[in-house]
């Protein structure tokens, strides 16, 4: 059962806009703010991404990280890190992105940990 108190580790098979991991231990002491996305749906690219965005510009780093996190859970093909890659480029989204590590044809690592149901999604962790 996921336990928001101590949160799992995203599980990444690739970052985008970081050269690093970016973890939750990493960020201890700071807000977490992790939007939950998939490029295919309609309401992350309206409003999940361009509100983690402006959650980005509205606070300071060193209060708040804000983290972007894709699932693909259908689709798989439409889905490969390339075509995130380029989708984040094409809509300006530079906040650090983790792709979440795919499980074969189901749902990916991170989304079954945190029994995510779909997306968008917001989760906040508190300091």
């Amino acid at each position: 059962m996921f336990n928001p108190e101590s949160p799992p580790e995203i599980t990444a098979s690739r970052w985008f806009n970081s050269k690093d991991a970016a973890t939750l231990k990493g960020h201890k002491g700071k807000v977490v703010v992790v939007a939950i996305f998939q490029m295919l749906c309609p309401g992350s690219a309206k409003y999940g991404l361009p509100q983690a965005m402006r959650l980005r510009q509205a606070f300071a780093d060193k209060e708040v990280a804000v983290l972007g996190l894709h699932m693909a859970f259908e689709n798989f093909d439409q889905q490969s890190t390339e075509k995130v890659e380029a989708f984040l480029a094409q809509n300006g989204i530079s906040i650090p992105v983790a792709y979440d590590k795919p499980n074969g044809e189901g749902v990916p690592a991170t989304m079954e940990a945190y029994e995510l149901q779909g997306t968008p999604a917001i989760l906040i962790f508190d300091r």
